[in-house]
């Protein structure tokens, strides 16, 4: 689904991409509040970055993630979905970073067509705008769920994409939306691909958070749907930096590149070593009200990460093991955000 560009890339180049220098560089973040987001956010402000972070609007004042950072960036409300916001906040910048997107898969059964506005005519909104305002780079967010269940492992860039949940289907709309504009337009667009990031500030409706939400309030037995699948788990600062090195790889225009680890766990085994990371001793059972729907489930997914190695200089550098103790003791500090005993969709 993308074609090779003809830029070529030494080994050094490599290296100098990964070391992008952000200083002064003004930079939109949309979905800037989000778990990913604000992690991106963190980074682009330490490293010098002036951050310009697109929110949905709320009318109340809670800042959320961006809290400890006001001050320090420039917050604008709006959505993605209002062409007019979105080319206002598009103007100026070098680089533009879009996360924002209506995420979870469950959700998605029920309401189709929000995911179709959000992610993919928000895109070509930020698409649009970022070829107005001759953006130096666009990086769009996909996701592993494009893939749908693995034909072949570990899942290259060029396996096939199977829309196995409406979510899904939007994402992959939404990634052709992005590189439709690099064939049609020469847009530099980069589509970038995690492998099931987790961290610190997830949101209750991931299945880390939920199992170690269930562990931290004394739960006895921990409820999921099935306990078989298969994922590659990206701790979010290996994922945020990802998205900084793929940013100044010009080797990635107009492709999708993998951010995984390389190593898959069953949710099963998953479940197993939170409870060993936090501590606490319960027993796994299956609740019904968490499966997916017959044909939608993704069976397994495990990275090839190869592109973004030999690309980007990236490679993951948080383990498992050390990436779950650090996500259960921030969930522990912060268990109040949770509602352990609500499936959250």
């Amino acid at each position: 689904m993308t074609t090779t560009h003809s830029t070529t890339t030494t080994a050094h180049d490599n290296t100098v991409a990964e070391g992008l220098d952000w200083r002064g560089r003004t930079v939109l973040v949309t979905g800037a509040e989000g778990f990913i987001g604000s992690t991106l956010v963190d980074l682009l402000v330490e490293r010098g970055a002036r951050v310009r972070a697109l929110v949905h609007y709320k009318p109340y004042a809670e800042k959320g993630h961006l809290a400890h950072r006001m001050g320090e960036i420039e917050m604008l409300a709006g959505d993605v979905r209002d062409p007019g916001r979105v080319m206002d906040a598009v103007e100026g910048c070098d680089t533009v970073f879009h996360l924002a997107a209506l995420i979870g898969i469950p959700y998605s059964y029920d309401s189709p067509g929000a995911y179709v506005q959000t992610n993919v005519v928000g895109t070509e909104n930020i698409a649009e705008a970022c070829r107005r305002h001759s953006v130096r780079r666009l990086v769009h967010t996909s996701t592993s769920e494009v893939y749908g269940t693995a034909l072949t492992v570990p899942i290259g860039e060029d396996h096939p994409l199977q829309p196995q949940s409406p979510y899904s289907a939007s994402k992959i709309g939404a990634d052709m939306m992005a590189l439709s504009h690099w064939h049609a337009f020469e847009l530099p667009v980069t589509v970038v691909r995690p492998f099931n990031t987790y961290g610190p500030r997830q949101s209750a409706r991931a299945v880390i958070p939920t199992i170690l939400a269930q562990l931290h309030s004394g739960a006895r037995q921990i409820k999921l749907g099935s306990l078989t699948p298969t994922r590659d788990f990206t701790y979010v600062t290996d994922t945020a930096r990802g998205f900084l090195a793929l940013a100044g790889c010009d080797r990635a225009i107009g492709e999708s590149v993998n951010l995984g680890t390389g190593r898959e766990i069953a949710i099963g085994d998953l479940a197993q070593a939170l409870i060993t990371a936090s501590g606490r001793d319960a027993e796994v059972v299956v609740d019904p009200t968490r499966l997916r729907p017959a044909g939608s489930e993704v069976e397994r997914l495990l990275s090839d990460n190869s592109r973004a190695r030999a690309w980007a200089s990236w490679k993951p550098e948080v383990s498992l093991e050390e990436g779950l103790k650090r996500t259960s003791d921030w969930i522990e500090r912060h268990l109040h955000l949770f509602a352990a005993d609500r499936y959250q969709v």
